[in-house]
C-alpha cells in the first residue's frame, strides 16, 4: 500500500507543498487534520482509545474520530470520510463546525477543525485505529482529563478544553 501524501501548509493554512505522510511527521512540517466529537441524546460522547498500530498516542483515548485531511481534500469532506472510515458512521451532511486550533505542539503540528454531530451508534470500530470505544458523560471526561491527562491524545486535551470554554460561553434558549 502506498504511503499517505498530506498537503503541507504556511502559518495560514494556505497549502504550500505536498510530502508523504512519514515525513510531515519527521519533519514536524504544518498539515491539516479534523476531530469529530459524537455525541448521544442523553448528552454523553463518544470517546475512543486509539490502537496500540497508531505512530502516534498509542493507546490514549481520543476524540471520537480523528484523522488527517488528505492532500487536495478539504475540511469538511475529511471529516465525513473520517466517521465513516473509523466508526462506520456514514453521514450525509458535514457535522457541525464547532472551532479550529492552529497548528501547535500539542496537535503534532496539525491545523485542526473541530466537528461535532449526534448518532447513538452502534458504531462499527476499525480495528487497525481504534482498540475500543465508549460513551461517557461530559463531566467525568472533564475530572478525567484534569486527574489523568496522560491518558489522552496531547490535541485531545486541548481540544476537550476548547469545547468546555465554547459551551460555557453559548447562551442557553
Amino acid at each position: 500500500m502506498s504511503e499517505e501524501i498530506f498537503d503541507i501548509v504556511n502559518e495560514r493554512d494556505e497549502v504550500i507543498g505536498q510530502r508523504p505522510r512519514r515525513e510531515v511527521h519527521q519533519l514536524g512540517l504544518w498539515h491539516r487534520a479534523v476531530h469529530i466529537l459524537v455525541f448521544n441524546a442523553r448528552g454523553e460522547v463518544f470517546l475512543q482509545k486509539r490502537s496500540m498500530l497508531k505512530d502516534t498516542a498509542k493507546g490514549k483515548w481520543d476524540s471520537s474520530t480523528s484523522g488527517h485531511v488528505d492532500s487536495g481534500e478539504d475540511y469538511d469532506t475529511s471529516a465525513v470520510r473520517e466517521l465513516g472510515e473509523e466508526i462506520g458512521l456514514y453521514v450525509n451532511t458535514t457535522p457541525q463546525r464547532l472551532f479550529k486550533i492552529d497548528a501547535c505542539k500539542e496537535t503534532g503540528w496539525e491545523f485542526c477543525w473541530i466537528y461535532r454531530c449526534e448518532s447513538e451508534g452502534p458504531f462499527v470500530l476499525h480495528p487497525e485505529e481504534i482498540e475500543t470505544g465508549a460513551w461517557f458523560a461530559p463531566e467525568t471526561v472533564t475530572r478525567w482529563v484534569q486527574e489523568k491527562p496522560m491518558d489522552f491524545a496531547r490535541a485531545f486535551v486541548l481540544i476537550w478544553k476548547k469545547y468546555l470554554q465554547q459551551t460555557a460561553q453559548t447562551p442557553t434558549a
